[in-house]
């Protein structure tokens, strides 16, 4: 028999008092699609980061195509044939994607850039080669990502959530090309939360539960209730239906609202309306870079319009267009963004300070001076009722798996009680029990009468959410669809823009 691309046995990995990993025995074979299951903190990511050199493990041995593997850093990795697609992108956002991949592909800026086009057809992972970084949504970085390690020629590929970029067309198309892969001697590491995607693309599953390996499975001979309990070891809970609500008050209209961004790469809006009562989830579609980042930021209050364009935002029947993001919440708006680490969280700041950035003005601080203990209060309260893991509330945010740190700022927003609250990419990179918790909150708050605005990249999320769903293809956004009555495939159509209609102002 010939030897496995990659084996681990015994691999371990601690943090000071938290075994990440614990004695970790995996096989990953030649031409295979190897999933790695398990909730937010089960030791997924560091395992990656071990098998990329990012980390190196306490304990263990490593083999690579039989031979003992030793990995310094990802360069070497690299050069071993290993490429890796982080959950936090490593990017520098002052340099153009062409220039980013450069800086690990050799080759000249105009035949890499027409490389990086090429690529972007063929796995449905379109993005601009001369657009910078900075420019770019939390999906889009991801996709140039994916690209620059397709570029390494690698043997084994690890992917992290892959496909919730994608539109449900473009993620068989990029199945069909994994597929090609494998058959062309790549092996893919492959990480989801989609459990029907690990059954379709997956030939094997490691599942991990607290730092330890659970069980190796074949995901096509289990369905994804088995798996799901496999990965969180219960059942998962019943969904919670929405309550038949009748219409409430308006508490955010958009009406007609047109908007040129003063960066040339940013997407412009054209004759925006939207409308979301009381006791309704109106979720927003789209594939990455069609607007979102520009509407989120005019919403929230991060971008505000000029006196031109008064009168065409308005939260709770208040013309709230030139109103920053502070007097915007205290009419009672509340904002959880995309980008966790850098907008929604301070990596360094400790979880209590974090609670300060939006939640002060719940008596968290008087006279200027930080109450420790209330503040201390309101982050254990959140950690408890959102089962943030973490050491505690002086943690500090970086330390979080991505996971937890959203279950936390979802928490924390949830728990100022807005009338409005508006959520980008609810559960991007939660596991499958989080996220069903998250969702099933955002039901039971639109059904006490909150008013909810959900943009999404992941469709059966909005299809699980939402009342009403609109879908925004190169800044222009659909009319209302209900929800109930619409088929994924139709919104998908939308999403690539073969039935673009503009909703009525």
């Amino acid at each position: 028999m010939t030897s496995p691309l990659l084996s681990l046995s015994g691999i371990s990995k601690s943090y000071g008092q938290i075994k990440a990993n614990q004695e970790i025995d995996l096989t990953v074979a030649e031409n295979s699609i190897h999933a790695i299951l398990g909730e937010n903190g089960a030791g997924k990511s560091t395992l990656m980061k071990l098998i990329y050199g990012v980390e190196q493990p306490d304990g263990g041995t490593a083999a690579w195509l039989g031979q003992p593997l030793s990995l310094a850093s990802p360069a070497e990795a690299r050069r071993q044939g290993i490429g890796m697609v982080f959950q936090h992108f490593s990017l520098f956002e002052t340099l153009t994607v062409v220039e980013n991949i450069q800086l690990v592909v050799p080759g000249r800026k105009a035949e890499l850039t027409e490389r990086i086009r090429t690529l972007g057809r063929d796995f449905g992972l379109e993005v601009d080669p001369l657009a910078h970084v900075h420019a770019l949504s939390v999906g889009e970085r991801q996709r140039v990502e994916i690209i620059r390690c397709l570029m390494t020629n690698p043997k084994l590929l690890i992917l992290d959530e892959p496909t919730s970029v994608l539109p449900p067309q473009l993620v068989d198309k990029l199945f069909e090309t994994l597929r090609r892969l494998r058959d062309g001697g790549v092996s893919i590491l492959f990480i989801s939360h989609k459990l029907e995607e690990i059954r379709a693309i997956c030939d094997r599953a490691t599942i991990l539960r607290g730092g330890r390996v659970t069980g190796h499975v074949d995901p096509r001979e289990h369905d994804a209730h088995d798996l799901a309990r496999m990965m969180i070891g219960r059942d998962m809970p019943e969904p919670m239906p929405a309550v038949e609500m009748s219409g409430g008050d308006k508490q955010l209209e958009i009406i007609g609202l047109d908007y040129t961004p003063d960066d040339p790469f940013a997407v412009p809006l054209f004759n925006i309306s939207l409308s979301v009562r009381a006791g309704e989830i109106l979720g927003i579609a789209g594939i990455s870079g069609n607007g979102q980042s520009e509407l989120a930021g005019l919403i929230s209050g991060e971008t505000v319009l000029g006196r031109e364009n008064r009168d065409r935002i308005f939260m709770m029947g208040k013309d709230v267009g030139l109103l920053d993001p502070a007097a915007r919440r205290a009419l009672g708006f509340a904002f959880v963004p995309e980008d966790r680490l850098g907008r929604g969280a301070v990596p360094e700041m400790s979880l209590v300070l974090n609670s300060l950035l939006t939640a002060h003005p719940l008596k968290l601080v008087k006279r200027g001076l930080v109450d420790k203990a209330r503040a201390t209060a309101f982050t254990n309260d959140c950690i408890t009722q959102y089962d943030v893991r973490a050491s505690g509330p002086q943690a500090e945010a970086g330390s979080l798996s991505g996971g937890n740190l959203q279950k936390f700022i979802v928490g924390r927003e949830i728990m100022l009680a807005p009338k409005l609250l508006f959520v980008a990419q609810p559960t991007w990179g939660v596991d499958i029990g989080a996220a069903s918790a998250i969702r099933q909150r955002l039901i039971s708050l639109r059904n006490e009468g909150m008013a909810l605005l959900v943009i999404s990249e992941e469709l059966e999320e909005l299809f699980e959410l939402s009342d009403n769903i609109q879908v925004l293809h190169h800044g222009t956004l659909s009319e209302p669809l209900v929800t109930r009555g619409t088929r994924p495939e139709e919104i998908g159509r939308y999403m690539i823009g073969a039935q673009p209609k503009k909703a009525s102002a």
